[in-house]
């Protein structure tokens, strides 16, 4: 069976916090508020990939409330969500995840965030993409109050 799911995630942008997205440390002014190192773009993917396996959301699986989780790598939240899906007997066949955000310029990064996300889930690059875009000014993405990241995946089931 072939099951689609959809995930999105907004963290407030904060002086004092590294900015992490899918893994890659990126330099800039302002990073991601958040109970673990709050990567948007991975907690979307996530998101999406509880979602299509029926399994919930990540605040189901890693609460806030537990103190477990502060500070968490998110990457090796995504190895536990990778492993709750192989249990559930589903595999990812393809992701796609947009980042909203003003600024920092993400192009540079785009190819290792592809790459972080591809080897968490154990899939081949090609089947990971990761975009980014502006809001164009609007919104809080737009005044640099935060990220949004919005993410699909395709899963296969047994």
């Amino acid at each position: 069976m072939i099951r689609i799911g959809h995930g999105m995630d907004v963290h407030r942008l904060v002086e004092g916090r590294k900015l992490i997205l899918c893994g890659v440390e990126i330099p800039h002014t302002l990073g991601l508020l958040g109970h673990s190192d709050a990567d948007v773009a991975a907690h979307a993917l996530m998101d999406a990939l509880l979602g299509a396996a029926a399994l919930g959301d990540i605040g189901k699986l890693f609460p806030d409330t537990d103190e477990r989780y502060r500070g968490a790598d998110s990457l090796v939240l995504l190895d536990r969500v990778m492993e709750a899906l192989s249990e559930a007997g589903c595999r990812p066949v393809n992701a796609d995840v947009t980042i909203v955000a003003q600024k920092p310029k993400l192009r540079p990064y785009i190819d290792q965030m592809r790459a972080n996300l591809a080897a968490h889930m154990g899939v081949d690059v090609s089947q990971v993409s990761v975009k980014a875009t502006t809001s164009e000014g609007m919104g809080f993405e737009g005044e640099e109050k935060g990220m949004t990241a919005h993410a699909v995946c395709l899963i296969e089931s047994r």
